[in-house]
C-alpha cells in the first residue's frame, strides 16, 4: 500500500509540473500580442509629477545644476584612456595592498592571501558634471558626481588550515559625490601638496560576491545588510568635514618654506687682481642663493684696494639646504659703465654642518664652468664666516593651524619688529594702449622689488614672494603696488607703458597677521590685482 501511495504521488508531482508549465505557455507568452508597438512619446512639461520625479535621476547634474560643468572631453578622454588606465590603477593597488595583506594575515592563523585575477573590467566610470570653487587660497576644490556601473573581475584566494578559498567580486556599480581639494597650491611639479577627499553624501555601492563560486548576496537579508554596513563604514571615515589625505611631496619642499638661516660674513679678500689703470681695484662682493627669486646682497665698495676688509654680515633665509648653494662673485666698482668681475665660487650648502661655525677661505675662479681651461693665474681670494642654524621643530611653520596661519619670522628679526611678505599671486583684466607685457612693482620705504615680466598677457600669473625686515610695525605705512607694461622689442616708441596701481595701508596687515584680497587698480578701467600680505613676527 506504500509503494502505491509513493507511486501515485510523483505521477501526481509531474502531472502537476506538466500542467503549470502548459498553462503559463499560453498565459504569458501564446496569447501575448507579437507586434511591438512603439513608446508614447510626450514633452516634459505634460508629464504627471510622479513620472517627473521618477526620470529625474536619471538626468545629469550639468542639467539640474546650472553651477556644474559639463565633462563630456573628461569622459571620452577616460574611455579611451581606460585599457590603460586599468592596468596602471590595478598594479598600483596590488603594490599597495600585498605589503600591507602580508604584514597582517600572521594575527589571523593566515597561511597566504593572493590576487588569483585583477581587473577593473572594460567600462571606465563617468562624470555626470564637475562643481569648481575658486577660494582665495592656495587651494583648488572640484566636486564631480561619479557613476560606475562596472564588470570588474576581482578574484582572491586564501589559504587556511590546508584548505583553499576563493572570494570574487563581480558587477560592480558605484555612485559618489567626491569632495576633492587640492593643497597647498605650490611652484613645483605637480603643482600641489597634497589630495584631500571627502564624501558630501553617503555613496551608493552595489556589487556581486561569490564564495566558492556561490554568490552570497543571493542570500535573504544579507545584501541589504552588507549595504547599510559599508553606508555606515565608509560615511564613518571619510564623510564631510573628515577626509582621506593623501600626501603627494614634502610640503616643506614643495612650498619652499623656510626650513633655517644662514649667516654669512663677508671678512676679507687677499691679493685681488689688478684692475684700474692706476694699479689698483675697488672691490665689492655680491652674494647670492641660488633657487632664490629676491634679490642678491652686497658688500660696500672698498676703494682703491688689492686687500680690503669689509667684515659686514648678512642673512639669508634657506628653504632646501641640500641643493641650494651660496654663490660669492667679487666685482670692480665703475662709475660709468659695467662693473668688471674680478672672480668668483660657490658654497654648497650641504657642506655646512648645522649650528657648527665654519671659517672658509676660497679661491677665486675665472667662471663656473668646468669645461673651461683654467688659465693659470691666480684671482685671489676671500675670506667668508658662515654659520648655518636650521630652525627647530617648534620655530617650524605648522600645516595644521589651517590655511590662514602666518610663519614666524625668521631668528635675528630685530626685537619687535618683524617680517613684512609680499606675495604677488595674479591680475585681470589687464589693458595697455600699445603692449601688455605686465610685471609688478613694489615700493615700501625707498625699496624696490619687481616680479618678471609676463609676455602678452592680460590675465598673468607671478606667484612671487618678497620679503622686507624691519626694526617696527609698519602701523602708519602703505605699500605702492604698480603694474607696468615694458616693451619686449627693440622698439623706442612705446618702451613702457603704465597699466594701474594701489596703495595698500598696511594697519589691518599688521592687526591681522594676514591679507588675501583683490583689489580694483587706480587708472585702469577693469584691471584688478591679487596681492597677499602677512607680518610674520618671533
Amino acid at each position: 500500500m506504500g509503494f502505491l501511495s509513493t507511486v501515485i504521488g510523483w505521477f501526481g508531482f509531474g502531472i502537476g509540473i506538466a500542467m503549470g508549465l502548459v498553462i503559463g505557455y499560453y498565459l504569458f507568452i501564446y496569447f501575448q500580442p507579437s507586434d511591438v508597438k512603439d513608446p508614447v512619446i510626450r514633452p516634459l512639461v505634460e508629464q504627471d509629477s510622479q513620472t517627473l520625479e521618477r526620470l529625474l535621476s536619471d538626468i545629469p547634474i550639468w542639467v539640474k545644476n546650472p553651477d556644474h560643468d559639463r565633462l563630456d572631453w573628461l569622459n571620452k578622454f577616460i574611455e579611451t584612456m581606460w585599457p590603460y588606465l586599468d592596468k596602471a590603477i590595478c598594479k598600483t593597488a596590488k603594490n599597495i595592498a600585498e605589503p600591507i595583506i602580508a604584514e597582517q594575515i600572521p594575527k589571523y592563523k593566515i597561511k597566504s592571501i593572493e590576487f588569483k585575477t585583477l581587473t577593473l573590467g572594460s567600462l571606465p566610470p563617468t562624470f555626470q558634471g564637475m562643481k569648481v570653487y575658486i577660494t582665495e587660497d592656495k587651494e583648488l576644490i572640484m566636486e564631480p558626481s561619479i557613476k560606475w556601473a562596472g564588470n570588474p573581475n576581482i578574484t582572491v584566494e586564501a589559504k587556511v588550515f590546508g584548505f583553499r578559498a576563493t572570494v570574487q567580486v563581480v558587477d560592480l556599480q558605484v555612485f559618489a559625490s567626491p569632495r576633492i581639494t587640492l593643497k597647498p597650491l605650490v611652484p613645483s611639479f605637480p603643482c600641489f601638496a597634497k589630495i584631500l577627499v571627502s564624501l558630501m553624501e553617503e555613496p551608493h555601492a552595489d556589487f556581486g560576491l561569490k564564495v566558492l563560486g556561490a554568490d552570497t548576496m543571493s542570500i535573504p537579508g544579507l545584501y541589504g545588510f552588507v549595504q547599510e554596513l559599508i553606508k555606515e563604514q565608509v560615511s564613518k571615515m571619510y564623510l564631510w568635514p573628515k577626509a582621506l589625505e593623501v600626501p603627494i611631496m614634502d610640503p616643506t619642499k614643495a612650498s619652499k618654506r623656510p626650513v633655517g638661516i644662514l649667516n654669512v660674513k663677508v671678512v676679507r679678500a687677499l691679493k685681488l687682481k689688478k684692475k684700474d689703470l692706476l694699479g689698483a681695484s675697488d672691490p665689492y662682493v655680491k652674494l647670492k642663493l641660488t633657487d632664490d627669486k629676491f634679490q642678491s646682497k652686497k658688500t660696500n665698495v672698498r676703494h682703491k684696494s688689492l686687500n680690503p676688509e669689509w667684515n659686514e654680515d648678512f642673512k639669508f633665509t634657506i628653504r632646501d639646504p641640500e641643493s641650494q648653494a651660496l654663490q660669492v662673485s667679487v666685482y670692480d666698482w665703475e662709475k660709468v659703465g659695467r662693473h668688471d668681475m674680478m672672480g668668483l665660487n660657490v658654497i654648497r650648502l650641504e657642506e655646512l654642518a648645522p649650528d657648527e661655525p665654519k671659517v672658509m677661505t676660497l679661491d677665486l675662479l675665472k667662471n663656473l664652468d668646468a669645461n673651461d681651461v683654467p688659465d693659470g693665474k691666480s684671482h685671489g681670494q676671500i675670506v667668508l664666516e658662515l654659520i648655518y642654524k636650521p630652525f627647530k621643530d617648534d620655530e617650524m611653520p605648522d600645516e595644521s593651524k589651517g590655511p590662514n596661519a602666518v610663519e614666524k619670522a625668521p631668528e635675528g628679526t630685530p626685537a619687535g619688529g618683524g617680517l613684512l611678505v609680499a606675495i604677488v599671486h595674479e591680475a585681470q583684466d589687464l589693458e595697455g594702449k600699445h603692449h601688455t607685457n605686465p610685471h609688478v612693482r613694489l615700493l615700501f620705504r625707498g625699496e624696490e622689488r619687481k616680479t618678471k615680466p609676463v609676455k602678452k598677457n592680460r590675465d598673468p600669473r607671478w606667484e612671487e614672494e618678497f620679503q622686507f625686515m624691519l626694526e617696527e610695525p609698519p602701523i602708519n605705512d602703505r605699500i605702492h603696488v604698480e603694474v607696468i607694461s615694458t616693451s619686449l622689442r627693440l622698439g623706442l616708441l612705446y618702451p613702457k607703458e603704465a597699466l594701474g596701481y594701489v596703495d595698500i595701508n598696511l594697519a589691518d596687515v599688521i592687526r591681522n597677521r594676514r591679507i588675501n584680497g583683490t583689489y580694483n587698480l587706480i587708472d585702469s578701467k577693469n584691471g584688478r590685482i591679487q596681492i597677499e600680505l602677512q607680518w610674520r613676527t618671533s
